[in-house]
């Protein structure tokens, strides 16, 4: 018989050490956001299913756990991903004209993992930046990202470029492709060559121009270079051309980060992503630490079409790359109520120690914790004192 207490796969508790460093990960986020200018908003965990996933692709619609709300006999789901639920925010509630910036962070729960490694909870963190349709709101989004890497630690990130422009003017150019856009974004990510020939077996009345791109578009990426590159094998769609010269106009309006361009990876897929899309990478993570990018039009579903772009992180992905937590240090004090001891044991909270009263005939473990200092009554006063 099945133990009671198992988990369901892939999800997982976080343990002391860990999740208090997770909680500091997500208070200095939020204060390096606030730094920058963004409110924090906070929506709700489910919503109606029509709300949440409007203006978003198919492969969102599978990560989103569904359920019947009690109340009103009405789909609910329970979000897979917090961009769609701010995007409402700005173009519903706020109703703002201008530039909006909003950061936020929650749990997302998907309904299967994104890949082998993955969790399906994720703690979600990010930053959102509406009403501003020029290179200069994805260069402050794209350094804010980065910076939120740096502030963890890590200091040799990568940013990978691209835009979904170019596949999509691609598709939009051959009448033989629609309907296959979902099946042809997963081959590209996954830079399955046999299978993008495969497909266009499959569909005889595929342009020999459309299946030539598509399957020059997964050996697209290196250093900027890439870009160039693809001007000459890629076709002459005046469309795709604007794609390429967006990521021309970010790269040299950043000439400070270290880049790299690949043109077969679409984001996060989850199909709302209109203008350049970037991923950040670091030694000691086998995915990507951070995804964002502009996606334009998302408001649409729910009044009000806005420029926008930004990105997301998932903490506890981040965290659980980082050399192990280290534990606190700690006071251990003795248990009583005396008027002194209590404002001896205050004054040390109030100055910032971590202060553990023993309670009578208990020993306790702690992982977050080491006890390195006691308090003691010496001389009619309490003093701190090194143990051992």
């Amino acid at each position: 018989m099945m133990s009671n207490w198992l988990l369901p796969e892939n999800l997982a508790d976080v343990l002391p050490a860990e999740a208090r460093r997770i909680e500091e990960l997500r208070r200095d986020l939020l204060d390096l956001y606030r730094a920058y200018g963004y409110e924090l908003v906070a929506p709700p965990l489910a919503e109606y299913l029509d709300s949440l996933l409007s203006g978003t692709g198919r492969d969102l619609n599978l990560r989103t756990c569904k359920l019947v709300d009690q109340l009103s006999g009405r789909m609910l789901g329970v979000r897979a991903d917090m961009t769609p639920q701010v995007s409402r925010i700005d173009s519903h509630l706020l109703n703002r004209d201008g530039v909006t910036r909003l950061c936020y962070c929650g749990s997302v729960l998907h309904a299967r993992p994104a890949g082998l490694l993955a969790e399906r909870e994720l703690l979600q963190i990010g930053a959102e930046l509406f009403g501003y349709a020029g290179v200069e709101a994805d260069i402050e989004v794209i350094q804010l990202a980065i910076e939120s890497v740096r502030r963890a630690g890590i200091g040799r990130a990568r940013l990978d470029l691209n835009h979904p422009g170019v596949v999509h003017a691609i598709v939009k150019n051959d009448p033989a492709l629609e309907g296959s856009e979902d099946e042809l974004f997963g081959l590209l990510c996954a830079k399955d060559l046999p299978g993008l020939v495969a497909l266009g077996k499959r569909l005889p009345g595929m342009l020999p121009i459309s299946l030539q791109a598509l399957c020059a578009l997964p050996s697209l990426y290196g250093d900027q270079g890439v870009i160039d590159e693809a001007s000459r094998v890629l076709p002459p769609l005046p469309p795709l051309r604007r794609a390429l010269d967006d990521l021309r106009t970010l790269i040299a309006a950043l000439p400070h980060h270290e880049f790299g361009v690949d043109l077969a990876d679409l984001g996060n897929g989850y199909g709302y992503h209109s203008g350049v899309v970037f991923s950040v990478y670091a030694p000691g993570w086998h995915d990507a630490l951070v995804r964002g990018g502009r996606y334009d039009g998302m408001g649409k579903g729910f009044g009000r079409a806005r420029p926008a772009t930004g990105f997301s992180l998932d903490l506890r992905k981040l965290s659980a790359g980082l050399p192990s937590a280290g534990a606190s240090r700690a006071i251990r004090a003795p248990w009583g109520t005396a008027p002194d001891l209590v404002e001896a044991v205050r004054a040390l909270r109030d100055a910032g120690e971590v202060v553990v009263q023993a309670l009578p005939g208990q020993t306790q473990q702690m992982d977050e914790f080491r006890v390195d200092r006691e308090l003691i009554a010496e001389d009619g006063l309490w003093k701190t004192r090194m143990i051992g």
